[in-house]
């Protein structure tokens, strides 16, 4: 049982790096968006209702972003076994 012992805190790290990594792609998707004008889009752009839309959106942005890096990171990762000569 020792050695699950860090299995189990990488797989804790892994996930509090997945989310930071999420939460800021999120949040870089949120300040980028405020870039776009939104008045051809929704009548009322300060409304409530139009900025659930732009946090929706910001969400969905910034979750393809982090899964895409993620994703990426685990990749190279997992090229030292390819590369790796012993």
């Amino acid at each position: 049982m020792g050695d699950d012992t860090g299995v189990f805190e990488l797989a804790g790290w892994n996930g509090l790096f997945s989310i930071f990594v999420t939460l800021g792609c999120v949040g870089i998707a949120w300040f980028v968006l405020q870039e776009i004008n939104f008045d051809r889009i929704v009548r009322h752009p300060r409304s409530p209702r139009a900025r659930v839309l732009q946090l929706l959106i910001a969400i969905g942005l910034g979750h393809l972003t982090a899964r895409f890096v993620l994703d990426y990171w685990t990749w190279v990762g997992t090229l030292k076994w390819l590369l790796s000569t012993g």
